[in-house]
């Protein structure tokens, strides 16, 4: 299950760059403008009861993915891929196409590509058993040390965090009980122009199997990056978790902006096993419809504007309305800085999907999360289609913020 409602308000608070404030509990406002107020978890992690039983598989009872792209042009020169062209419970895509994605192509050379050649979709879930496209495709980049892959394969209860292009510095954890650090792995996954600016900044520590550790974090090297946007990059551990850290059976990924200050016991306690939920992520506390979002994006100079409107053409073309009330949902945007999850194979083919959005069209991933949701309701759209009368729904800033 997927909740994205009450996650909103607490988990700025508790998990912040700056120290917390205590606030009654409730909605709270400064200016015309929302305030994260903190949620109450337990007090003591050492009480807190670990469910015995793994959350039943129903829908998806096992997954697997594919490593090898047997659809490449034979003799292209292309560089391997990291997600292949070809997805079984999502997009096709060219070959040639799929190779330059991370750079900014032009507008027309997108439309031409995507008038030519025919696109299959669809994220039907089908017999519980389903085999996808999931990154790490052979050859493609992302390549863990021996040492580490061994380190990992222990981990059963993951807090990750990410580093990538030297853009933050390392946060340490507080609060945490001895527990939880008997409990958690802690892991912070960073590139080759990271780790070097944390050596030479940061008390970098070294065990007798030649792991390296900042402080509770053991840092995770990933080399040969598959984009040359870092901000793409670091998609891969935030989405796909479960394919860098496959025992992880819990997961909380954190941005590297943020600091944990909350034991993390008590996030899964009260943001998973106390509701019975396996998925928790925050509200965006600005905008609920993506289109909307994707508005901002274009208006703040986030992404290229050309390629933010191709890509609310095709999810607008393929039928996902704007957000209102009678979705049944409280959102279509999440505020993904903090993910909760519990790794069953249907979380897993959710972040999968959710990851091949992120691969083919804008690294936005807020502008897809809610799309996958909408899909994974099992309808189909045949390619190719016609863009060019698409009619975009009318965008109401509802916002002062943006």
């Amino acid at each position: 299950m997927i909740s994205i409602g009450p996650f909103l308000r607490g988990l700025p608070e508790e998990i912040s760059t700056s120290k917390p404030k205590i606030l009654k509990e409730g909605c709270c406002t400064v200016g015309n403008y929302p305030k994260s107020c903190p949620i109450p978890v337990a007090d003591d992690p050492n009480k807190i009861v670990i469910p015995e039983k793994r959350t039943p598989e129903k829908l998806v009872q096992r997954l697997s993915y594919i490593t090898e792209d047997s659809n490449a042009t034979n003799g292209s020169q292309s560089s391997p891929l990291f997600a292949a062209k070809s997805f079984s419970l999502s997009l096709w895509w060219p070959s040639d196409l799929a190779a330059k994605r991370g750079k900014l192509q032009n507008q027309a050379e997108h439309e031409e590509k995507l008038d030519s050649n025919k696109w299959q979709l669809s994220f039907m879930v089908k017999n519980g058993k389903e085999k996808v496209h999931c990154g790490f495709m052979q050859g493609g980049g992302e390549e863990m040390a021996p040492k580490d892959i061994e380190y990992v394969k222990k981990c059963k209860f993951v807090v990750a965090t990410g580093i990538f292009d030297d853009y933050d510095s390392p946060h340490q954890p507080s609060n945490i009980s001895k527990r939880s650090e008997s409990l958690f792995c802690f892991l912070m996954v960073v590139d080759e122009v990271s780790l070097k600016f944390i050596r030479n900044n940061v008390s970098v520590t070294e065990d007798i199997h030649g792991g390296q550790w900042v402080g509770i974090w053991r840092l995770i090297l990933l080399k040969h990056q598959p984009y040359d946007e870092p901000r793409r990059n670091g998609k891969v551990p935030k989405i796909l978790t479960h394919r860098l850290f496959p025992q992880a059976q819990y997961s909380i990924w954190i941005d590297g902006k943020m600091e944990l200050i909350v034991d993390p016991l008590l996030l899964l306690e009260r943001y998973l096993w106390r509701g019975k939920y396996t998925f928790a992520i925050a509200q965006h506390k600005h905008h609920r419809n993506i289109y909307e979002e994707a508005d901002s994006n274009k208006r703040r100079k986030r992404y290229a504007r050309p390629l933010i409107d191709l890509h609310m053409k095709i999810y607008r073309y393929e039928g996902l309305e704007p957000w209102s009330q009678q979705k049944g949902t409280l959102s279509d945007v999440p505020e993904g800085a903090i993910i909760i999850r519990e790794h069953t194979a249907l979380n897993n083919l959710f972040s999968c999907l959710w990851f091949n959005e992120v691969h083919l069209f804008t690294p936005r991933d807020q502008l897809s999360f809610g799309y996958v949701v909408y899909r994974l309701g099992g309808l189909w759209t045949p390619y190719p289609g016609n863009l060019d009368l698409v009619v975009m729904p009318p965008v109401a800033r509802t916002s002062k913020a943006g």
